[in-house]
């Protein structure tokens, strides 16, 4: 779920658009700055303390999460936390003058080049002294993805989780239908599911970042995680072969994703897989969120997306979400507590509890409560080879918004691509970053 950086000016176009790091007019900045606060008060370590909390978790699972972990945190700190939840994509669309506004003490965000991005501006809080606290409780792996430029933490992760084909096992039965192996049976199983009149591929852009992860996931299987990787970084260039042969393979898939796509948003074409419109969808295992029904909910599985030409299926996209500190809020005991809590497995049992689509990070926290299909997800993370952020949190944000997503949502829409305008446009944005 992208303001973004660089010396070089940003228009509202250039953000992005629901996965966004986002620069944005006054207008926004003032609308940000209306919900938002600055430190309420020290304390923490005592109790009694105070601090604002800036959410992006809008959705109604995700907030009522983060209000159990809120609430939780205060009843065992007796510090008071006043929780500001904005709309999840302006949250993301207006960060950049969100930080250089009047933040609140602890905010949402993400793991990637993005937090490391603010990180370098000197935009947000050091939390190098919370991980010597909480540093034992997670993987070296997620500390490193916690870390900034100059090898200090800046953000504390809560839960992680895997993109992959959902279905409803019933459903499938029904028809006889079975999981796909490799490319090949992919597509042919989706020629059966149109052939039945079912959208075969649940699709939706209307916000603009959810195509990457198709891209991503072709990407990598098609010519390895490092090539994601230095492909992200501009080290490869975009009109190659390679990056060719993705969108050559990508159009295969196409003639099967769902043709309303660009005006669909994630949640309403999770409603079609639900509704048993479409048969499969691609996204992050937070699609669950939108199944209220427990009956459909306990009808949901997942299967990696396919291997397709190298690496199998090593390669998994697995997002990191979790807090961070404004510059400010750094010098509040009970937002740096709060975080520190965040790094506990009852911190985060506490949120899972509400919100059980994803996978909490923390080394101490109780599993018993898993499902068959969290271990699933699970195992999925803990056996990959290699985990990718998804495009947008591993490339330059300016890359992502400016670039990739007009350039995908016109694929999405036409079957074409300019690999050598996308090459022209990277060259120019890296070399000012």
């Amino acid at each position: 779920m992208a303001a973004h950086p660089g010396g070089f000016e940003l228009n509202r176009r250039s953000l992005i658009r629901g996965a966004g790091i986002g620069a944005v007019g006054l207008a926004g900045t003032q609308l940000l700055a209306a919900c938002s606060g600055g430190s309420s008060g020290g304390g923490g370590a005592g109790g009694g303390g105070s601090a604002t909390f800036g959410s992006n978790a809008s959705d109604e699972v995700p907030k009522k999460a983060y209000a159990a972990f809120v609430s939780a945190f205060e009843k065992k700190s007796k510090d008071t936390i006043q929780t500001k939840t904005s709309d999840h994509n302006g949250f993301q669309e207006k960060i950049s003058n969100y930080l250089q506004g009047s933040p609140d003490d602890a905010f949402t965000w993400f793991a990637g080049y993005r937090m490391r991005y603010y990180a370098k501006k000197g935009l947000v809080g050091d939390v190098s002294d919370v991980w010597s606290k909480i540093g034992s409780n997670y993987s070296d792996a997620l500390k490193q993805a916690s870390t900034g430029d100059d090898g200090k933490q800046y953000f504390v992760p809560n839960y992680n989780y895997p993109w992959g084909f959902f279905y409803r096992k019933s459903f499938w039965q029904s028809k006889g239908w079975e999981v796909p192996g490799t490319f090949d049976e992919l597509v042919a199983l989706a020629k059966k599911m149109k052939t039945a009149g079912i959208i075969p591929i649940a699709f939706a852009d209307k916000d603009g970042w959810p195509a990457m992860g198709t891209f991503d996931y072709l990407n990598m299987r098609i010519n390895g995680y490092q090539f994601h990787v230095d492909l992200c970084a501009h080290k490869e260039a975009w009109n190659s072969s390679k990056v060719q042969e993705v969108f050559d393979t990508w159009k295969e898939l196409r003639t099967y994703q769902d043709p309303s796509a660009l005006g669909l948003t994630w949640q309403e074409a999770a409603q079609k897989l639900g509704n048993k419109q479409a048969g499969m969808y691609l996204l992050g295992s937070f699609v669950t969120q939108q199944f209220t029904d427990k009956a459909v909910l306990d009808d949901i599985d997942f299967f990696p997306f396919p291997e397709v030409k190298v690496e199998g299926t090593d390669s998994v996209e697995a997002p990191i979400d979790g807090l961070m500190l404004s510059k400010k809020g750094a010098q509040n005991q009970a937002a740096k507590d709060m975080l520190a809590y965040l790094g506990t497995g009852e911190g985060q049992l506490a949120y899972w509890k509400v919100d059980s689509s994803n996978i909490m990070t923390a080394k101490d926290a109780d599993t018993s409560g898993y499902s068959a299909f969290n271990k699933k997800l699970g195992d999925v993370i803990a056996n990959a080879k290699h985990i990718s952020q998804f495009f947008d949190r591993d490339a330059l944000p300016a890359m992502a918004s400016n670039v990739m997503i007009p350039a995908l949502q016109n694929f999405t829409k036409s079957g074409s691509i300019d690999l050598a305008n996308l090459e022209t446009q990277a060259k120019s944005l890296y070399a000012n970053q």
